[in-house]
């Protein structure tokens, strides 16, 4: 990653070296040309003058003398206008590789990240789920203990599932090879079946519901279950603990709405824009404490996308996020 960003640096130096370069070569080369515009003006009034008194009248003089200042006039304005042109293309050129140059890096640091992160992600539950089936098999526990560590074998199994189902759905949706079934569905369902997963996987979690029934939208099962999925995911991930995550269904006007509100630190509002993006993850792959890829949220910004709904992310008065995904109804 470090050898990442010193490429990136390397590259900008480089970069503007070159262009500072072709800028100040275009400079020269007007500033050239006006000295030759202006050698050549010089040249053929001397000529002009050396006729004054042998063959050509004062009148024909005035009129010669004006074509030449017209001529040059007329060269001074093509070459700056010349250059003009050339600068700009210069310019837009310079811009388009710069931003093109850049989001390849950026692109590629990201592509890091997110090998760090599923390395991470990956080996972490396979671990746990190993240690604890090795020490039920070792041990002789009590059925409280056995049951903790079974319970938490299976959270880990679950967290496995949800990782790859994101990285698989991910592939697939962008490869044009996922099979889309456009159903009529009750969202209300679907939705309450989420939240009672969530229930059994973390019963230590306060997880609350508004859901009103019967709300029918089209769409696949399977993308919009890995939706609200993902939105219940982020929420326990970032809020504490002891705080509430809150998932509300409602109709609003001819639309529906689903909101996934929690208690965390929120979402900075520079931030906003940027957390639908693949791979992006808030703050350093090195020193970030909380889990994640960065495929979760843009999956849900893909999907909401892919269903003709809406995805935004606002403050949840007094702290935390406020996740909502509006759609058309059925």
């Amino acid at each position: 990653m470090a050898d990442t960003r010193k490429k990136l640096r390397r590259a900008t130096i480089i970069y503007w070296m070159m262009l500072i370069y072709i800028v100040a070569a275009l400079i020269w080369w007007l500033i050239s040309l006006e000295r030759q515009n202006d050698q050549m003006r010089m040249f053929k009034v001397h000529q002009l003058d050396a006729t004054l008194d042998s063959t050509i009248s004062p009148a024909l003089y005035k009129n010669q003398l004006a074509a030449i200042d017209d001529l040059y006039r007329r060269s001074s304005t093509k070459h700056i206008g010349e250059g003009i042109v050339f600068l700009v293309l210069i310019l837009i050129g310079a811009a388009f590789v710069y931003r093109s140059v850049r989001r390849q890096f950026r692109l590629q640091l990201q592509q890091q990240n997110f090998m760090m992160a599923v390395t991470h992600e990956l080996k972490t539950p396979i671990a746990v789920a190993r240690l604890n089936l090795e020490t039920l098999q070792r041990h002789q526990l009590d059925e409280p203990r056995r049951q903790k560590l079974i319970r938490m074998t299976l959270e880990e199994t679950a967290r496995l599932n949800s990782l790859t189902n994101n990285i698989l759905v991910s592939s697939q949706l962008e490869g044009g090879r996922y099979t889309w079934s456009r159903e009529e569905l009750d969202l209300s369902d679907l939705l309450r079946d989420c939240m009672n997963a969530f229930r059994n996987r973390f019963p230590d979690r306060q997880l609350t519901d508004d859901i009103m029934p019967d709300m029918d939208v089209k769409g696949d099962p399977l993308l919009l279950e890995l939706l609200i999925n993902n939105l219940v995911e982020n929420a326990l991930k970032y809020s504490p603990k002891d705080k509430p995550v809150h998932a509300s269904l409602y109709p609003d006007g001819k639309l529906v709405k689903l909101e996934i509100t929690d208690e965390g630190p929120g979402v900075p509002d520079e931030e906003k824009k940027n957390i639908f993006e693949k791979f992006y993850r808030i703050g350093n792959e090195e020193t970030r404490k909380t889990q994640g890829t960065g495929l979760g949220l843009y999956l849900c910004s893909k999907i909401a996308r892919d269903h003709n709904a809406d995805i935004s992310v606002t403050n949840h008065t007094p702290t935390g996020s406020k996740f909502a995904v509006t759609f058309q109804l059925a």
